[in-house]
């Protein structure tokens, strides 16, 4: 009776709400006007937390006169369309791996438990999920996703140990690399010098094709010396340097564009700014880098030159905390963007440069000082 109830009242409020057209825009979820502040003493603020991705809860129905997208969802759930049992669910993040933002704004996100990848578009205000891997039908594992210039967008898969490309629209057309990769990860694209760098985390290297699937060369070989690896994961290039995370050597190490060997930084240890298990790496238009260190559940912040700067994180679920974190990635505007694994979310952070404090993004927290 108490279910037949909420139906009636939810018909009444459909009836009142007449038959304006649906329209949903984006935004981000869990974004509040409390401003909070890491640590507590007043500091310079280097990061503001802008909100968070996990899914259809990012796209409000802002008609006039119309539901909001939760209301109509409750509708259908009392009519039982939507069921405990597993019928039609919202379509929210599960197990988030890494991502990249587009020129376009739109912003990819591969999820190793839904076996596809999330496209959260705020200029169309849609999301969708690709699922097709194309002639051996769906992923299996996607990791590293990078958008080229000309639209197209490539994932690689561990288990299909494969490059999968896709079209602006999501259709495959085809795969590379399949027989040269063991277990391919991470990915980084050089546009200036047309090169794919790939993760091979099972062969221990880093390997380079053109973006039309040409091979051209290895880095590095299994090891534990400068240039070698064991067990790479994630890549990343900005300001004309390859960042690799050579996880099981606990360290970062650092290429030019031409793949000649840096620098390294990063240590096993039982503190924080220790990197006894890294995953992401990326680096904001300032030459900071950002690591993913997933054991202590931190994003750790580093200068160009591998001096730790600050952590941010802790384990938990609220604003500012992590549960085994995968990637990380920086967009054109510097919003770093942190694959919150295991909550199933990304939480987007703005970083605030020593030349301009000021943004235009939703203010909710702020992380203040490099210590």
């Amino acid at each position: 009776m108490k279910k037949l109830t909420i139906f009636f009242w939810l018909c009444s409020a459909l009836v009142l709400s007449g038959c304006a057209e649906t329209k949903y825009v984006f935004h981000y979820a869990n974004a509040n006007e409390k401003e909070l502040l890491w640590p507590k003493e007043e500091q310079t603020a280097r990061y503001r937390y802008v909100g968070q991705l996990i899914g259809e809860q990012n796209f409000a129905d802002e008609s006039e006169g119309g539901f909001t997208k939760a209301l109509l969802n409750a509708l259908k759930w009392v009519a039982g369309v939507f069921s405990a049992s597993g019928g039609s669910n919202p379509i929210v993040l599960q197990r988030p791996q890494a991502g990249v933002t587009g020129a376009d704004g739109r912003v990819y996100v591969t999820d190793a438990s839904r076996q596809g990848i999330y496209v959260f578009d705020p200029v169309n205000a849609e999301l969708q999920v690709w699922n097709d891997a194309g002639g051996s039908g769906g992923f299996v594992s996607p990791v590293g996703i990078v958008v080229l210039d000309n639209g197209q967008v490539l994932v690689s898969d561990a288990q299909l140990a494969a490059v999968i490309r896709l079209d602006s629209l999501g259709n495959p057309l085809g795969f590379f690399a399949a027989g040269i990769m063991e277990r391919p990860t991470g990915l980084a694209y050089d546009s200036v010098r047309d090169m794919l760098y790939i993760a091979d985390s099972g062969a221990h290297d880093v390997k380079v094709f053109r973006s039309d699937g040409t091979f051209v060369k290895r880095l590095g070989a299994p090891g534990v010396l400068d240039a070698q690896f064991n067990g790479p994961t994630h890549l990343s290039f900005r300001n004309d340097k390859l960042y690799v995370t050579d996880s099981l050597n606990s360290r970062i190490q650092i290429f030019d564009g031409d793949g000649n060997f840096l620098s390294k930084f990063g240590e096993r240890g039982v503190y924080v700014g220790n990197m006894p298990r890294p995953k992401g790496v990326a680096a904001d238009s300032d030459g900071n880098v950002y690591v993913v260190e997933s054991y202590q559940d931190h994003m750790l912040v580093f200068d160009e030159n591998g001096q730790f700067l600050m952590p941010l994180g802790g384990t938990g679920h609220g604003i500012g905390q992590f549960y085994l974190p995968a990637g990380i990635w920086v967009d054109a505007q510097d919003r770093v963007y942190i694959a919150d694994m295991f909550n199933g979310r990304v939480v987007i952070f703005q970083y605030l440069s020593q030349e301009d404090k000021s943004s235009d993004l939703p203010v909710t927290t702020t992380i203040t000082s490099f210590q």
